[in-house]
């Protein structure tokens, strides 16, 4: 195996810039993705009360970004986004039309899973897939099966994973591990769906090979949904008296100061008024979500520990991130999607074992893209990254071999789910759906950019066109619109131009 990586890597030239040696063995890779959890719930991000000992402990012994976006804010799109370095408007994976594609297999085998395997890693998946790959790109994205054997057995050396249960639709192998079998054994008590993923990860690193590096994938199916089921109860009990803050952009009721198109058509706005729209409601959500990310960070910290006793740790890149944000009522919304920060910012941490303490410990407000995910990866394995990816290699930026000068000033974002749509997703007609939606001026799509400074959105459907610009500087919870003020028409009019330029290349 350790023959083909070597003929794969790039003469450990990224490993180089990081002040390696060159003869550096390839690096194990493991990448945690947590689903739905807002940027800003965990200590590192400014919220003790989230208590999150073990994420904080990562972030203060690796590099943590501060302004890291998603390109698109909803899982589906945005896993594959992230695992194929390519924006959702390229790729067009997604929930609704037209942008409602499978994704291939061959635009699967492009993606840095496929990449590392073909070089001899040793790869794994574990949880929340959210995706599905077919033979050839097919619509609707959600089929009622998925084949994750037929489709993404030759890719994945460890798999367990399902859709959006690990209850329901659990799909392992190797079929004859049996200490796999019985992590996810039905009636084991005291057993959670977190808990079980972090087994499968203590799983994955037991049956290593030593002589082969790895890369594992790890979609925890937390944070995402609050009921009893979701959670692991004991956990509970340390968040059920906890006064968790409110953001000072939490909105009770209705919010009067969103778009109307907004207002009338985005899940958000409903959704918040049935889970989040009330102190009590926000308090009750939010210490629920809290309790996830608590099991979440528990399983980071057994992560660690195992990897330390496993030796392996001085040769490992952990990233941590999430696949989209969540409202929590901030907005007065609930859901994700659109473009204000607690649906795009992401949290970022990354920690490099091979990199000296004092060279890798530091906050970075570099812009960074869900999309550069997957060319990091591949050129932190030593790899060349194919033309297909679209995102930034972020290696340079880490290890500050990068010339910021030349670094990208903006990130482009979209949002291209519409609620009724994805209600009337198996429909036979959902284009003519689709052109009806927007003639009646009913599409809340969206696309934008974030600058160092500024927030651009606009929702391009509308006729007219309805636009949002914000001075993150002064106004970071994004409450003064000022697209209307004539003191910022020169740098509206750049953002525009910048969006549609940046749109072009999305789609290129």
């Amino acid at each position: 195996m350790l023959v083909s990586i070597a003929a794969g890597c790039k003469s450990n030239s990224v490993l180089g810039k990081a002040g390696l040696e060159k003869n550096t063995a390839p690096p194990n890779i493991i990448f945690l993705m947590t689903d739905d959890q807002r940027w800003d719930n965990m200590g590192c991000y400014g919220k003790p009360e989230f208590n999150t000992p073990n994420i904080d402990k990562l972030a203060a012994q690796g590099v943590t970004f501060d302004k890291a976006f998603y390109a698109v804010a909803i899982c589906m799109p945005s896993r594959v986004t992230m695992m194929t370095g390519r924006y959702n408007s390229n790729h067009r994976v997604g929930f609704v039309a037209p942008d409602d594609y499978t994704l291939s297999q061959a635009d699967f085998a492009k993606s840095y899973p496929a990449i590392l395997k073909n070089a001899g890693y040793r790869t794994g998946f574990i949880g929340k897939v959210g995706f599905t790959v077919t033979e050839e790109a097919m619509r609707p994205s959600t089929p009622k099966e998925h084949f994750y054997k037929d489709h993404m057995g030759g890719v994945f050396d460890f798999f367990a994973g399902s859709e959006t249960r690990d209850d329901k639709g659990l799909v392992i192998w190797p079929e004859n591990d049996l200490g796999l079998q019985e992590i996810y054994r039905g009636g084991r008590e005291n057993s959670g769906r977190t808990l079980r993923t972090g087994e499968a990860m203590m799983r994955f690193i037991d049956t290593q090979p030593s002589d082969q590096p790895f890369c594992l994938s790890v979609s925890f199916y937390a944070v995402k949904h609050d009921r009893d089921k979701d959670m692991y109860i004991p956990h509970f009990e340390r968040f059920r008296n906890t006064d968790m803050s409110v953001p000072n952009n939490w909105v009770e009721g209705d919010n009067p100061e969103l778009p109307e198109v907004v207002k009338e058509n985005a899940r958000g706005v409903y959704l918040h008024r049935q889970r989040s729209s009330t102190p009590e409601m926000h308090q009750k959500l939010v210490r629920r979500f809290a309790t996830q990310g608590y099991s979440v960070d528990e399983q980071v910290g057994f992560l660690v520990k195992k990897l330390k006793e496993k030796g392996l740790l001085e040769n490992t890149i952990i990233i941590y991130t999430s696949d989209n944000g969540r409202f929590q009522g901030s907005h007065g919304l609930f859901d994700k999607c659109l473009l204000y920060d607690e649906s795009v910012k992401a949290p970022l941490i990354v920690y490099d074992g091979r990199i000296p303490a004092s060279k890798r410990q530091r906050r970075e407000d570099a812009l960074i893209s869900s999309v550069d995910m997957a060319p990091t990866i591949v050129s932190m394995a030593g790899l060349e990254t194919p033309a297909s990816m679209q995102g930034n290699d972020i290696s340079g930026v880490l290890n500050k071999t990068q010339d910021m000068s030349k670094w990208r000033d903006a990130v482009f974002m979209e949002d291209l789910f519409l609620a009724e749509m994805f209600s009337k997703r198996y429909n036979g007609n959902v284009d003519e759906i689709n052109q009806n939606l927007i003639a009646s001026n009913k599409s809340y799509r969206s696309r934008g950019l974030r600058t160092h400074r500024w927030k651009y959105i606009v929702y391009y459907e509308h006729h007219p066109k309805i636009e949002e610009l914000y001075d993150m500087d002064t106004d970071p919870s994004e409450q003064n619109n000022l697209v209307n003020d004539p003191g910022h028409l020169e740098i509206l009019k750049k953002l525009r131009k910048k969006t549609e330029e940046l749109y072009k290349k999305a789609i290129e």
